[in-house]
Parts: structure tokens; C-alpha cells; sequence
């Protein structure tokens, strides 16, 4: 069985992609539920040196999206800094997930083997789009979805290990 690319990447990122949305959406109702400003869930985090959920969903937007949208211009974007409160979030998280929809498979895998200039601050490097995706991109994007995970389940949100890992793609019959 041959993965390409395309197959590596999008079909995953759309899946925990789903998954953040459904934990997202559980957050908001536990806030509700328990009369907690939602925004105290925004700016919460696991420990006084890390950040805080806010920037956990935006990395999860940026080694996703904005990953496949820098392999395809062949350089590093650093993300804009802005702050969100929890409906931001959620409209984030769909906003992502409707433009990886677009993205097709053969558009995908055209950039494999292309290179990707990597500057961030004094650290300077060329990936290949292949190694770039699955040994940054990817490995950042599940540790910002599991931190934010982790964020809200620490919060009280009634949440599990199927909430975070969401659809699973199956084949059927």
C-alpha cells in the first residue's frame, strides 16, 4: 500500500481538526453549564510556562493549514499573533477545516520533493514539503491538539480520548 502526501496529511488534519471542534463545543456547554466566563477557558493553561489555549488552537490552525499553505509557496510563515475569544476559536477551527477541504490530493502531492525555506528567527533550514509535513508540521500539530485537549480536560470538561481522536476512518464492508 502506497501513502501518498496528500494522504498523510489532510485526511489526518481534518480528523483531529473535527475532533477539537467537538471538544470545543463540549467546553462552551460545560461553561454554561457550571456558570464560568468561557473566556477564563481561553486563557487557561496547563502550567504558569506554557501558553495558554488560545495559541494551542491557533498552532493547531497553523502546522495544518497554514503547513500545506507554506510548503505550497515554498516558505515559512510565522503566524500572526492576535487574540480570539472562544467563539474565535470555534470559527477558527471551521475556517480551517473548510480550507483543507479544497485542498485536492493532486495538488498536495505535486509539491512533493519541492523545497521549503525555513526562517525563524536565528534558526535557518530547508526541508523537503515531505519532511517538512511529517517530521515538524505534523509532530507540532498533535502536541498543540493534545495540550489543548488537555487544557479544557483539566478545566472539568467532561471530555475523553474519543473526543479528541473524532472520526476515525474506517472502511466498511
Amino acid at each position: 500500500m502506497t501513502l501518498s502526501l496528500y494522504d498523510m496529511t489532510v485526511p489526518t488534519y481534518l480528523q483531529i481538526l473535527g475532533g477539537l471542534r467537538g471538544v470545543l463545543a463540549k467546553g462552551l456547554e460545560h461553561a454554561k453549564n457550571t456558570r464560568v466566563d468561557p473566556q477564563t477557558l481561553v486563557e487557561a493553561r496547563l502550567t504558569s510556562d506554557m501558553l495558554a489555549l488560545d495559541f494551542q488552537i491557533r498552532s493547531v490552525v497553523n502546522h495544518s493549514l497554514g503547513a500545506l499553505r507554506d510548503v505550497s509557496k515554498g516558505s515559512y510563515t510565522m503566524p500572526t499573533n492576535g487574540t480570539f475569544d472562544y467563539a474565535g476559536l470555534q470559527r477558527l477551527i471551521v475556517e480551517a477545516e473548510t480550507a483543507l477541504k479544497g485542498f485536492t490530493p493532486q495538488a498536495v502531492n505535486a509539491q512533493e520533493g519541492k523545497a521549503l525555506n525555513f526562517d525563524f528567527g536565528s534558526y535557518k533550514a530547508t526541508f523537503t514539503a515531505e519532511d517538512y509535513l511529517l517530521s515538524f508540521a505534523l509532530p507540532n500539530f498533535y502536541f498543540h491538539a493534545v495540550t489543548a485537549y488537555g487544557i479544557l480536560r483539566m478545566k472539568g470538561v467532561p471530555i475523553g480520548k474519543g473526543d479528541y481522536v473524532g472520526q476515525v476512518r474506517m472502511k466498511f464492508g
